[in-house]
């Protein structure tokens, strides 16, 4: 009897309970921004939380106890990666499709002029530009972790996780700054919305790529990974990397060219 090289997944509740955490998390923030209250909300980040944490926990010893994960495997889940980047490609595409139809031609609306009238954009050259230098380090420090792992360092890669982790979250912590102290909101004409849209967005996925990151240094330090068999940590850095590029394209268009 052959082992058959393709991973046959069992019967699994996450799938469900995650669908499920999704639409009570968006029905609850739909309710909370018209004054419904917020327990909606709250059972739907609880119930995401404990279906994150067992899905994580499953696909862990399914690849590093049980090795289900063989090369074709491996195969199968470095393309699903690059579709799933992919698909998050065409998704901010859409963002700057509505930020160029908008500017490049701007209608009397809103004053035939980009940025707007009576809009007061945020100066390029000071968070925006520190931001900036902040993702572009932290893709630095994440190759870095990289080139550790497949050398098989792992004081070197635990440390260059260490600061790739605290980069994103000061990234995300100079953004939420930022948003308190602009003087436009997201009900300011096609520029608020694209701009809080956009940048809103990609805030997110540096938010979700941290906590891939900080998965991949627990594993780290539980020694899951090694010099050839470490996609968990690849896929993160890929996402990363992807953050960091569309970042560049959002600085040099809002922030930079748009003000």
């Amino acid at each position: 009897m052959t082992r058959n090289p393709f991973h046959l997944v069992e019967y699994s509740p996450w799938p469900l309970t995650g669908s499920m955490s999704a639409f009570f998390l968006t029905i609850g923030l739909s309710s909370w921004f018209h004054n419904y209250g917020h327990s909606l909300m709250v059972i739907g980040v609880i119930l995401m939380t404990l279906t994150m944490y067992q899905w994580w926990r499953d696909i862990t010893r399914e690849s590093t106890l049980q090795g289900f994960h063989t090369l074709k495997v491996y195969n199968g889940l470095r393309w699903g990666m690059l579709l799933f980047i992919t698909s998050e490609i065409c998704f901010f595409f859409a963002f700057f499709w509505a930020y160029f139809h908008s500017s490049l031609a701007p209608n009397t609306d809103i004053g035939a002029c980009w940025p707007p009238t009576h809009i007061y954009p945020l100066n390029p050259f000071q968070v925006p530009l520190l931001n900036t230098a902040i993702l572009l380090a932290s893709g630095v420090s994440v190759t870095w972790a990289h080139h550790s792992l497949m050398t098989n360092n792992s004081s070197s890669s635990i440390q260059s996780m260490l600061i790739t982790i605290l980069l994103g979250m000061y990234f995300s912590i100079l953004q939420g700054l930022e948003y308190m102290e602009t003087s436009f909101s997201i009900s300011d004409s096609i520029y608020g919305s694209t701009f809080f849209v956009a940048t809103g967005f990609h805030g997110l996925h540096v938010i979700i790529g941290s906590l891939f990151l900080l998965m991949s240094l627990i594993r780290i330090l539980m020694s899951h990974f090694s010099p050839s068999h470490h996609f968990g940590f690849e896929a993160a850095a890929w996402y990363w990397h992807f953050v960091d590029v569309v970042w560049l394209f959002l600085y040099t268009f809002i922030y930079w060219w748009g003000s």
